[in-house]
């Protein structure tokens, strides 16, 4: 397998797409741990929010194998949704929103607070910072790739 270097313009986009990589590999191996080794069942939200970070894993893996300076185009729109779901079930389980505006109609409410640390940190609150390092991470990946042109 060759490395192309004139598909990535240097290492410190290399450098973001990794850490991308890596905190949505963390995600997506604790959100595994939360509902198959403590047996927390997820709710509708949680789901959603699973299906938009697991195929991030992949993609970012395969950009790191395959470089392709396409990966902003193809990674934004499934962090941008993921980000979403993530604001909107933190607002409900900050009371921000009322539980009667949930789409958790029936199995375990969006509101269920599983995880509690230090009073504020939740499991979604945790979805809402792997999402937002995801997007910055890409952003500043797009504009250091921007710059090299």
């Amino acid at each position: 397998m060759s490395f192309d270097s004139s598909s990535r313009s240097n290492s410190l986009g290399l450098t973001f797409i990794f850490l991308a990589f890596l905190v949505s590999l963390v995600a997506t191996l604790g959100s595994l741990f939360f509902s198959e080794i403590m047996h927390f069942i997820p709710c509708s939200l949680c789901w959603y929010q699973r299906i938009f970070m697991y195929p991030l894993v992949l993609l970012f893996l395969v950009n790191l194998l395959y470089p392709d300076d396409k990966i902003f185009k193809y990674s934004f729109p499934l962090v941008i949704i993921g980000l979403l779901i993530s604001i909107y079930q933190n607002l409900l389980i900050y009371k921000v929103i009322p539980e009667n505006l949930s789409p958790c109609v029936s199995g375990i409410p969006c509101s269920v607070d599983y995880l509690n640390w230090f009073g504020f940190i939740t499991i979604p609150l945790l979805s809402f910072f792997s999402y937002t390092t995801i997007l910055i991470l890409l952003i500043l990946f797009k504009r250091k790739s921007v710059d090299a042109e």
